[in-house]
């Protein structure tokens, strides 16, 4: 199962890594355990299974002394008949030069180790353990009694089994705890991963419901969530109503501002035109550059104010389309031809009125300088960050910009041709509208010889 936003500082890493951590402690702690514990479990039933051997035969040696035989009867384990089996029995007859000995058929020809002749002490009841080599190499534990029978004789009774298989029981037993619970582990990892993405499942939401009120498409977060989570939400809800709530007085103080301004300006204006002189015309050609510098500045604070607000979302495609009926109409007597379009599913993050000023003074520059055509095309690309960026590409066929004079043509109420209509700010307001949102114009060579303006905007 993929966890979303799987990164180095992502929740659902830490939640999952510290999830998977703490169960590889416990898992491993358990099986050092369980291990241990199997081992103590599997050394006392090897002992105990030596002991019975030992007790069987010691009864055996004592009531054959009496009955004037001096070996065991069958001990019921068929290894003890196989050579080389690793489980051997043996009697030792102390009290005799001969020493004879006895033996199971698995010793064959050789002869267990003397624990007294190795230095291990005895035991309460005159046992002795402890582990010694055998006579086919295997490591034995052997457990000896000396036992008196009385006329019949002192005998050495031993009995030993073979550490080895012991060591192999735990090793398999080790082997199957180890595959038990590297399963177990990676259902732990599955269900980690499961609780985790359902755990942050509203958060995913929230994300979802804010990327939708950025897009647009929703004005507040809706839906429910848990206790923990509810409040963020509500928070939220309410910064996103104080933010429009400061953006609409901004708005409303701007309009205020624009209209007590541009009314006083008019009225000198239409006063100084009413009575021609010098000084009327000189105050008349102030009063327009002070009106062209307040509708520049108060444009900018407008951009600026919306560039701010959430949930502003613009199709492009009828944006363009309006656009360039209307430019075709205005510059049909020159004979330009306007063509191109926009991807249908392409949305501008901002507002209708603003997209249209950009890509409307970018039209409108082409259609000054072209000779007969300009061509507008929108696309989108992937910034590195993973965002959207749509890219309005404006080409025309007229005589094309130095490119040292493009910063020039940006700058605000700079002219590069006196000859052509206009106030010089069409271009530095596009550059200020655009960087209010986060995005950039570039004046670059055409294809076809002209000019390219190149617009990119935030968008989805």
């Amino acid at each position: 199962m993929r966890l979303p936003g799987l990164s180095a500082n992502s929740i659902a890493t830490r939640l999952f890594l510290t999830a998977a951590a703490l169960s590889s402690a416990v898992l491993l702690l358990a099986s050092i355990f369980f291990t241990a514990y199997y081992r103590k479990e599997a050394e006392e039933v090897f002992e105990r299974r030596l002991d019975v051997y030992l007790r069987a035969i010691v009864a055996d040696v004592s009531q054959s002394g009496e009955e004037g035989r001096t070996g065991p009867g069958q001990l019921g384990d068929p290894q003890f008949e196989l050579p080389g089996s690793g489980w051997y029995w043996q009697i030792t007859r102390m009290d005799d030069e001969t020493r004879d000995i006895k033996a199971s058929r698995s010793l064959f020809a050789g002869r267990l180790p003397k624990l007294s002749e190795l230095g291990v002490p005895a035991e309460v009841g005159g046992f002795r353990r402890g582990f010694a080599q055998g006579p086919d190499g295997h490591r034995l534990r052997i457990v000896e009694r000396v036992i008196d029978v009385g006329d019949t004789g002192i005998y050495l009774v031993q009995v030993a089994g073979s550490a080895d298989e012991m060591e192999e029981q735990i090793t398999r037993f080790r082997f199957e705890l180890m595959v038990a619970f590297a399963a177990l582990a990676i259902a732990l990892a599955i269900v980690a991963a499961f609780q985790v993405r359902f755990g942050l499942r509203p958060l995913r939401m929230l994300r979802h419901e804010l990327v939708a009120i950025r897009r647009g498409e929703r004005e507040r977060i809706s839906g429910d969530y848990p206790s923990e989570v509810a409040p963020l939400a509500g928070e939220l809800n309410l910064l996103i109503s104080a933010n429009r709530d400061i953006l609409e007085r901004a708005r409303t103080q701007v309009g205020n501002l624009a209209h007590a301004l541009k009314t006083p300006l008019s009225v000198m204006v239409n006063e100084a035109d009413a009575v021609p002189s010098p000084l009327s015309d000189k105050v008349s050609e102030q009063a327009r550059i002070m009106r062209d510098q307040i509708s520049f500045y108060l444009d900018r604070a407008r951009a600026a104010a919306r560039g701010g607000a959430l949930g502003a979302a613009t199709q492009v495609e009828p944006c363009v389309e309006a656009l360039l009926r209307t430019f075709t109409k205005i510059y049909s007597d020159k004979g330009v031809r306007f063509s191109g379009g926009s991807g249908k599913d392409l949305r501008f993050l901002g507002e209708r009125q603003d997209l249209e000023e950009m890509i409307g003074n970018l039209l409108d520059n082409a259609g000054k300088w072209a000779k007969s055509e300009v061509n507008i095309a929108v696309d989108s690309e992937q910034d590195p960050a993973g965002r959207t960026i749509l890219r309005v590409t404006i080409d025309d066929d007229g005589p094309g910009l130095a490119p040292e004079l493009r910063a020039q043509a940006t700058e605000r109420g700079r002219r590069l041709d006196e000859t052509k209509p206009g106030s010089g700010l069409g271009l530095s307001i596009v550059v200020d509208l655009a960087a209010a949102y986060g995005g950039s114009l570039a004046l670059e060579d055409s294809p076809g010889g002209g000019l390219r303006a190149q617009l990119r905007l935030p968008g989805f």
